[in-house]
């Protein structure tokens, strides 16, 4: 990718523009693409007065034909710029994400789920003839089934207060100061995007430098998002009045700074620490006495294994048959014996892998 792309808006026709993007060029896509919502007529409210709907020529369609032909063309380009283990956001509502899903499992991405977005403040049913349309509906996928992708898991669950975050996310719709307007203080873009909705998808499935490209850029929302949490981005834009007030709205974002920027990470993701690596360190000494939650004592050898009595083993073997159990966390069992009272060793993993973190690149 010339590096020229990177934190631009391209005003232009995103399937034209992403074909100047090379291979495997970009670490996520998020699409917000038309919807073609085929509106009969004027909506209005009770009182007659009309409601914003979206009557744009960006989504109108001859037919479902010609729309899926948008959507696959699109959508090839997509997954050519992405890495192998990139992954796609799409949204839409019923009009369309079916359509958009059905394409997508044909094209060979691997959908990891689909997220409903429960909107706190929808447009009622003025008609009163269906149910008010409170949601819409987000889908993840990988470029492939095999693709290694980027998922923040703990990050997300601690942004939800410590519990495992769910496929519902209740938001508002983009309201107030955050509604782009144009001269006469109406609406900019008739479906701008609240960039809640963005900072939870860019946090959960990029990192920090990455490269997020988004072809339906509208008003930048993916933009704001990718540039407060130190993400790079590229937007393509067709229609100039959104690009200019993009363009002023990301003039006007100052980036999270980088400490700030680091995620709760998954203990899968931190280097494995052998406790042998503990004794090396000198942070342990042979000889010294471990006890067990169950309050077992065990003693330290120097090749980092426990010796219990006359068994022998590592800190997890022999804390599985001090407990008398198929298997055990030797890190959050033992404890080391001092003057002050037991330390629980998984302290001194921490601290080898801190030291790990700070170490300079060969």
């Amino acid at each position: 990718m010339a590096r020229h792309f990177k934190d631009r808006i391209i005003e232009g026709d995103c399937i034209e523009e992403m074909r100047k993007l090379a291979d495997g060029s970009v670490d996520l896509v998020f699409a917000d693409p038309p919807y073609f919502m085929q509106l009969g007529g004027a909506l209005t409210r009770p009182d007659q007065s009309n409601v914003d709907g979206v009557d744009d020529e960006w989504d109108k369609f001859a037919d479902f034909a010609a729309y899926d032909a948008f959507t696959r063309a699109w959508l090839t380009e997509a997954r050519r710029v992405l890495k192998p283990n990139g992954a796609i956001w799409v949204i839409g509502s019923y009009h369309n994400v079916f359509r958009l899903g059905a394409a997508m499992q044909d094209m060979g991405f691997w959908i990891l789920n689909d997220i409903v977005w429960r909107k706190t403040n929808p447009m009622p049913n003025f008609k009163g003839t269906r149910f008010t349309n409170a949601h819409e509906t987000l889908i993840w996928a990988a470029r492939s089934k095999e693709a290694k992708y980027t998922f923040h898991y703990d990050a997300l669950k601690m942004l939800n207060d410590e519990l495992q975050m769910r496929s519902d996310w209740t938001l508002p719709i983009c309201t107030g100061g955050e509604r782009l307007k144009d001269r006469e203080g109406r609406k900019l873009h008739s479906t701008q995007k609240p960039e809640a909705l963005l900072h939870r998808v860019v946090l959960a499935t990029t990192k920090p430098g990455e490269v997020i490209l988004d072809p339906f850029f509208g008003t930048g929302t993916t933009g704001a998002a990718a540039k407060r949490l130190g993400r790079h981005y590229i937007g393509i834009e067709r229609s100039a009045d959104y690009v200019a007030g993009a363009q002023a709205r990301l003039k006007k974002i100052k980036p999270v700074s980088i400490e700030d920027l680091a995620v709760t990470k998954s203990k899968k993701e931190e280097p494995r620490v052998p406790f042998g690596q503990v004794i090396e360190a000198g942070m342990i000494a042979p000889g010294a006495w471990l006890v067990g939650q169950n309050g077992k004592r065990a003693r330290v050898r120097a090749d980092g294994s426990l010796a219990f009595g006359e068994a022998t083993g590592s800190i997890h073997r022999i804390g599985a048959l001090v407990c008398d159990a198929p298997a055990c966390n030797g890190w959050t069992f033992w404890s080391l014996e001092t003057k002050r009272g037991p330390q629980p060793i998984d302290l001194f993993r921490r601290e080898v892998r801190r030291q790990m973190a700070m170490a300079p690149a060969a």
